[in-house]
């Protein structure tokens, strides 16, 4: 019900250096599997209407009050209990969607322009071209004075309403409890949680092929949808019984995020209730799973489990963003791996990129720059960071972001390698190349 597989993020697949953050993650990254769609849910809502904006020319303008936004929320000098997780969560998506909104924006604009172009056009198509101009010209963008109320916008909603939907499902929750007439102990909350979420109102954990589809990694289009990753469900649970006042805590544990009621007794999670463990309640069928590290849990063992703390959980969303959309970006390239032009430097070219869907790259990219804030010396992310620049042929980033990896890098071998790759990177953009282009296309 609510373990988080492989399938739900992304740490398995990306080593981090010594850091909190390092707990979560294997050793290689490697993305291989294709992923269903792209957003769906992303919307022209993420741009407030104020005409007197100036139109922004690129996409890190479109993002760059976003960006400020998160890195105020989880700013080091914030106390990590004060941190909203679900809040910060939403603030990610809402840079997405503008991401999106705006390269939506810049195709149609290129289609009207192109559509001018055409001599001896009938009169619908001239109609069609000035009616999309006009929807174009509709649209605006975040100015300084906008409050952020307005421009953080999603399907419609602000956060603050979005959040309402977390206090909604809490008070659904305290109506059941109510209903049953029965105290407030932990099991009996987790029930009546797990009532209103699966029963009343219908969510469902998707499966391992859907938990590919970015929209399933925002916690937005999760309370949207009401189908999301076990991860989420994870957060939500966290954030409703916060507000029950019952706290969650959670930690990794192999491929799985598992979350339990706080408690000085933790044997008591393992006790049988209306023949379930507490723990299994709320963490579902994997802790019966003899293949599951959950399933070899014991109150002790538990007790010697790291703890995640709001910014971990934070960490580990961003790193399922990097996943999900590293692995639906090169989907036209079976079995890319970010690290491949590393170990073929001698064929490394501007001739021969892989085939990649630049929209999805860029989405990775955002999410690998965000995760740095929160783990700046975090060198592998980095040096991931690194080369999706390089992807994406902006070789001035990949190499500032690859020199400063190799100051960092512990391993020496892999330095000495990086050193050559960054050398390269130079040669290649001294010459004539498509290095440096903020447009991307929407595949």
């Amino acid at each position: 019900m609510l373990c988080a597989s492989s399938s739900s993020f992304g740490h398995a697949s990306m080593t981090i250096a010594s850091s909190p953050l390092s707990r979560f993650v294997g050793t290689t990254l490697r993305y291989d599997h294709p992923a269903r769609n792209l957003i769906t849910t992303a919307s022209a809502s993420a741009y407030p209407l104020n005409k007197d904006s100036p139109r922004p020319k690129t996409y890190k303008e479109v993002t760059k009050p976003f960006r400020k936004i998160f890195a105020r929320e989880i700013s080091t000098q914030s106390k990590d209990d004060d941190i909203s997780i679900a809040k910060v969560l939403l603030y990610i998506a809402a840079e997405d969607e503008a991401f999106l909104a705006f390269n939506r924006e810049m195709d149609a604009m290129s289609f009207v322009r192109e559509k001018e172009n055409l001599q001896d056009q009938s009169d619908l198509i001239k109609t069609d071209s000035e009616e999309e101009q006009a929807s174009v010209q509709d649209q605006s963008y975040p100015s300084k004075t906008d409050s952020e109320e307005h421009l953080l916008q999603l399907d419609g909603k602000s956060i603050s309403e979005w959040l309402s939907e977390l206090d909604a499902i809490s008070k659904e929750v305290e109506a059941e409890l109510v209903s049953r007439d029965i105290g407030c102990h932990s099991v009996q909350i987790l029930e009546a949680v797990n009532t209103v979420l699966f029963d009343t109102r219908g969510f469902e954990r998707t499966s391992k092929r859907l938990a590919l589809d970015p929209k399933y990694s925002y916690l937005h289009s999760v309370l949207n949808s009401r189908c999301g990753t076990a991860f989420l469900f994870s957060v939500i649970y966290i954030e409703v019984c916060q507000r029950l006042g019952l706290p969650i805590v959670g930690a990794r544990v192999g491929e799985e995020f598992l979350i339990w009621p706080k408690t000085e007794n933790p044997e008591e999670l393992f006790s049988e209730h209306s023949g379930q463990s507490l723990f299994a309640i709320i963490n579902g069928r994997c802790v019966d799973d003899p293949g599951s590290m959950a399933s070899d849990l014991t109150g002790k063992s538990l007790l010697g489990l790291d703890v995640a703390t709001n910014r971990d959980i934070i960490g580990i969303a961003l790193a399922n963003l990097i996943r999900v959309h590293w692995r639906r970006a090169s989907k036209p390239s079976p079995g890319l791996m970010l690290t491949s032009p590393l170990s073929q430097l001698n064929n490394t070219s501007v001739s021969n990129f892989p085939l990649l869907r630049p929209q999805d790259l860029r989405l990775a990219i955002a999410a690998a720059e965000r995760l740095l804030i929160l783990e700046p010396l975090n060198w592998r992310l980095r040096r991931d960071l690194g080369m999706m620049h390089y992807y994406v042929r902006q070789s001035r980033e990949a190499i500032q972001e690859l020199s400063i990896c190799i100051a960092f890098a512990f391993d020496e071998e892999e330095a000495k390698v990086l050193t050559l790759f960054v050398e390269k990177l130079h040669l290649l953009s001294s010459l004539k190349s498509p290095f440096g282009s903020d447009r991307l296309a929407v595949r």
